[in-house]
């Protein structure tokens, strides 16, 4: 088999493997009333504080939208701004304990979402994907 086939099947199967895992994202997002980037925003908090302009960095947005992204959300009780500890000019974004709870629920529910697909795989396959993945991120 040509390399280029190789290439083509499995570019195919992450672009399949990428939009599964959107559709359960979206999902989530959806039933929880959120958009796709506000469960990205609390996903990406649930283990860091980030200077609003690193998270919009982070996210590749401009620095207005991810403004009105973290008010939207603030609104609805789940980020807080706070003042960065080390810059009193910079100000960090926050999950608050009811964002933390429902970062932690969609956490549980992706998992449930897409552990049937991973289920399908042996233990040593499912380590080794794992691996590959991280090892393919930037």
């Amino acid at each position: 088999m040509p390399a280029e086939t190789s290439d083509d099947d499995l570019i195919d199967a992450l672009g399949q493997t990428a939009f599964t895992t959107m559709g359960a994202l979206t999902g989530l997002a959806a039933d929880a009333g959120l958009s796709l980037t506000q469960l990205r925003v609390l996903a990406i908090l649930r283990d860091r504080r980030l200077r609003m302009s690193d998270l919009a960095e982070y996210l590749g947005l401009e620095k207005s939208t991810m403004t009105g992204l973290v008010a939207r959300a603030e609104r609805k009780e789940l980020l807080a701004r706070v003042a960065n500890e080390q810059d009193a000019r910079a100000v960090d974004v926050v999950l608050t304990d009811q964002g933390r709870a429902v970062a932690d629920a969609l956490g549980l529910a992706l998992r449930e979402a897409l552990l049937p697909f991973t289920a399908r795989l042996p233990v040593a396959d499912r380590r080794a994907l794992t691996d590959l993945l991280r090892r393919m991120l930037p």
